[in-house]
């Protein structure tokens, strides 16, 4: 759906600046199942509220990591903190990025055209290239958060703050100037192309120096790694736009699940790794 402005949605293009808390509210009210308002819901809104993503995602991480550290305070394993924080990070977004992620996947497998694809997205079913992606991808988030949690519960923590951190940016970022959205109407439709390229680096640069400030925990090497971290994150996201663009012609809704997913788990298996 259009607007008689042309912008979609109905989304006014008035250029009417939008404040930091419209910015904020945006944010946690579409990545999170936090109880915030949306005040407002255009363009400008639109453009704050990814600029504030990273925000929502280390507010999430954060609640992740405070149930892992319970568990282990409270005597459990690495593995059972571990799938009660991957469970944490689903629950505050009401699973809608692992849908995303699944829809994405079948709309990838399905190897149709752009519009067959679309509609296979958004089918209320998971096929099966959509269920084995959500199992590897969620094992793959368990078995790391085991790891870094094996090397004590400050590895985890930072790790679980850093990729949700990440995993945010992801959508900054896939937001720019120059990314079409797949349809006219949505989420994606809302937000595709909404921050400008300066906007989407300088929200970079303070997301990356938080990272940057989390590894510091663990010394200079610490704060290296987990800068490349989100470096390797963003990389895992960008192929998947790039080719989300170019099979779809544009982002939706699910891709952005889709990339936030990826670049969480890029994140979590790179800190493992380290």
């Amino acid at each position: 759906m259009t607007s008689t402005d042309g912008s979609p949605d109905g989304i006014p293009a008035d250029g009417t600046r939008a404040s930091a808390a419209d910015g904020v509210r945006f944010a946690f009210g579409t990545l999170t199942v936090l109880p915030v308002r949306v005040t407002r819901w255009d363009r400008p809104a639109a453009r704050a509220g990814m600029r504030a993503a990273p925000l929502a995602g280390l507010v999430v991480g954060l609640a992740a990591a405070a149930l892992g550290a319970l568990l282990l305070a409270a005597g459990a394993g690495p593995p059972l903190a571990a799938v009660a924080s991957v469970a944490v990070t689903a629950a505050l977004t009401r699973g809608l990025h692992l849908d995303g992620l699944a829809d994405t996947a079948d709309g990838l497998g399905s190897g149709k055209p752009a519009e067959d694809a679309l509609r296979i997205m958004k089918r209320s079913d998971i096929g099966p290239f959509g269920v084995v992606t959500l199992l590897l991808v969620l094992l793959a988030q368990v078995a790391a958060v085991s790891e870094l949690y094996g090397a004590g519960w400050a590895h985890g923590a930072v790790a679980l703050a850093v990729s949700g951190v990440a995993a945010r940016l992801a959508l900054t970022l896939a937001c720019r100037t120059g990314v079409p959205p797949a349809r006219p109407d949505g989420l994606g439709a809302a937000v595709a192309g909404s921050v400008p390229p300066r906007a989407a680096l300088l929200t970079a640069l303070a997301a990356g120096a938080v990272c940057a400030a989390g590894g510091g925990a663990f010394g200079v090497t610490g704060a290296v790694h987990h800068v490349l971290a989100v470096l390797a994150a963003l990389g895992a996201a960008h192929l998947l736009l790039r080719h989300c663009v170019r099979r779809f012609g544009g982002v939706t809704g699910d891709v952005l699940g889709a990339l936030a997913e990826t670049a969480a788990t890029a994140a979590l298996v790179a800190l493992a790794l380290g």
